[in-house]
């Protein structure tokens, strides 16, 4: 409330004293001077509402000199609604306190019409004028309040976009998080489209060409969702039917192009011609919606299907920014589909190439044997595993068991290495195993880049009709088993340093040579480490595993052996390489004996043993006598 009153006299020392000295000491024209350079408009009204006063704020803001102001009444000259209609004065907040109302009043939702007919919005504040005690009429303050509301409009419009941002940032870390997951390639589709129904739109699917031989550059709706339809769009997902010859260009472009196709539901509906008619039309009248985008899915030059987001209801049609998010997932994805056929391609050659090298095994008539090789079931990894059995020239059969390090298309390539190097080496000498194993060690040092490696090298020698004895030598394997008919189990473990690593560092290491005796009827088994160790259970457990599993099979046929160590040990981590030797009863084969069994593995090309005795040459230790059982 601003307060004039000429009758007043100070008080001698009062505050009012000094603030008149203040005055009389400065210009007479200084309280004008504070009202012409306050930088914001005021100007006075009487008690009807008519302008007595202006100072030159108020004649800049509103572009009307004080002379076209003063004596026109306030409200009907200047108060306006923002598109310039008159505002009824039983509703102006500025002149209430005239009818009695608050003494004081402010906002910021009023507007001011200049002298160009434009308005400007203000925020403004009135207190009443009293003279002499008496109220005389009204102050009003107000200044152009555009410039701070448009700063508002833009700290909001900031403030959107920032938030918008965030959740599309948001969106497409869950989206790599889901396409980087090593989960099968459909189950991520399938939480792909929960991340993009609803965030983007209210229908999503997923087709893709088939990669099946009879079925080649078919599509198939691998996945639907929907949110307000689940169960529908669950029926909608398979292989859809072929489709029309008018057809096949407009989807080969929509599947094979680089940009998204945007589909209206009218023209789809409406028009079955239209492109993607015959693909999409059961889409929008199963699930509706008014709109869709359609997003190649590719990669490399490759072309894998299509992604559609749709919405429905009063949802808007995508936007572009949108569309340049959908267009990034889908280019996302397609790289996905793609590194999966790359590793399914390098897989299948890896195993391809692997099986080849796992030669069959030779048929012997006191001897039968099984072997078996399972490539790695919850990775896309390939492993150096093998397993071979050979004659040798002196009669001797050669049995081995080994483990390139590694898991690649190059760790199946080296195995091969070391496979064809230690079966010549095997052929060529006939010195004890730890001879061959040596020489195998410098071999792939010095003439080979594959890397380090373990192995069991062993020969069954014995005359026909036994008794026999394997004489063994291991590079940092997994200890081989022994199994009686009686079903008494345990491992021969001795060992030696790795294949790669003696000859390299120059350790001057040594692999001993061991010879145990082999019971009538006994199972002896040779197996790499991924049938006993895993991520989640150490190797000691799945040893002992193996070794209560194998004494419960000893009295199955050697096949039957190792499908049901397989079965029960259930080994998923890693891939398996298994080799069963189960000798026949004492005196078999032996001349006047009791003829040998039909081997149990028919190989292409069987061999046989060469009768008569193998001489060692040079003198072994005896595992029977100084190793511990188990």
């Amino acid at each position: 409330m601003i307060t004039v009153d000429s009758h007043r006299t100070a008080a001698p020392g009062s505050g009012d004293d000094a603030v008149r000295g203040l005055g009389e000491a400065l210009d007479p024209g200084f309280p004008y001077a504070v009202l012409r350079d306050l930088g914001t408009g005021v100007f006075t009204v009487d008690v009807s509402g008519r302008i007595t006063f202006v100072n030159p704020w108020t004649e800049r803001l509103l572009g009307r000199s004080a002379a076209e102001l003063i004596g026109r009444d306030a409200h009907d000259l200047l108060h306006r609604r923002p598109d310039g209609g008159p505002v009824p004065r039983g509703r102006c907040p500025m002149m209430s306190p005239l009818d009695g109302g608050p003494c004081a009043q402010e906002g910021s939702e009023e507007h001011f019409l200049r002298a160009d007919g434009t308005t400007v919005p203000i925020i403004w504040a009135t207190t009443p004028l009293l003279l002499a005690g008496r109220r005389v009429g009204l102050v009003v303050v107000f200044n152009d309040f555009s410039l701070h509301r448009d700063a508002e409009e833009r700290t909001a419009a900031h403030t959107a976009a920032l938030e918008a941002l965030t959740v599309r940032l948001n969106l497409v870390a869950d989206v790599s998080s889901v396409l980087m997951s090593t989960v099968a390639a459909p189950g991520r589709i399938t939480r792909l489209l929960r991340l993009l129904v609803p965030a983007l739109g209210d229908w999503a699917a997923v087709d893709l060409r088939s990669e099946r031989e009879r079925t080649a550059g078919v599509l198939e709706r691998v996945a639907v969702r929907s949110h307000s339809r689940p169960r529908s769009a669950r029926r909608l997902e398979g292989p859809l039917p072929p489709l029309p010859p008018g057809s096949r260009p407009p989807v080969a472009r929509a599947t094979g192009g680089d940009e998204p196709a945007r589909l209206s539901a009218g023209e789809v509906l409406g028009n079955p011609d239209a492109p993607l008619a015959a693909t999409h039309r059961p889409l929008f009248e199963r699930l509706g919606g008014h709109s869709a985008v359609v997003v190649p899915l590719r990669a490399r030059r490759r072309h894998y299907g299509m992604l559609t987001v749709a919405r429905a209801g009063e949802a808007p049609s995508l936007t572009g920014d949108e569309i340049l998010l959908l267009t990034d997932i889908g280019r996302r994805l397609a790289l996905v589909l793609d590194n999966a056929r790359l590793y399914h391609e390098q897989r299948n050659v890896a195993e391809t190439m692997q099986r080849q090298l796992l030669a069959p095994l030779p048929r012997v008539d006191h001897l039968r044997m099984a072997a078996r090789y399972q490539p790695a079931q919850s990775t896309m990894e390939i492993g150096g595993d093998w397993y071979d059995a050979f004659l040798l020239s002196d009669g001797a059969m050669a049995l081995v068991i080994g483990d390139v390090v590694g898991h690649d298309l190059e760790a199946a390539s080296h195995m091969a290495e070391a496979r064809n190097m230690l079966r010549a080496l095997a052929w060529v000498h006939q010195e004890p195993p730890s001879v061959v194993m040596r020489c195998l060690d410098e071999a792939v040092t010095n003439t080979s880049d594959a890397p380090m490696a373990t192995v069991v090298f062993a020969r069954v020698e014995g005359p026909e009709g036994g008794p026999w004895r394997l004489h063994w030598v291991n590079a940092g394997h997994p200890p081989p088993l022994l199994v009686t008919d009686e079903g008494d189990a345990r491992f021969l473990t001795r060992h030696g340093p790795l294949i790669g690593m003696n000859a390299a560092l120059g350790l001057g290491l040594e692999w001993p040579d061991t010879c145990e005796d082999l019971p009538p009827e006994c199972t002896l088994l040779l197996y790499t480490d991924g049938l006993v160790e895993s991520r989640g259970r150490p190797i000691d457990l799945g040893m002992a595993r193996l070794r209560h599993h194998a004494s419960v099979l000893a009295g199955r046929t050697v096949d039957d052996f190792c499908d049901e160590l397989l079965a029960r040990l259930d080994p998923g981590g890693d891939d398996v390489a298994l080799l069963a030797l189960r000798l026949c009863p004492d005196g078999t084969g032996a001349p006047g004996g009791r003829p040998p069994p039909q081997s149990s593995y028919s190989p292409a090309a069987p061999n046989r043993a060469a009768p008569g005795s193998v001489q060692r040459d040079a003198p072994v230790q005896d595992a029977s006598r100084d190793l511990p059982e188990g």
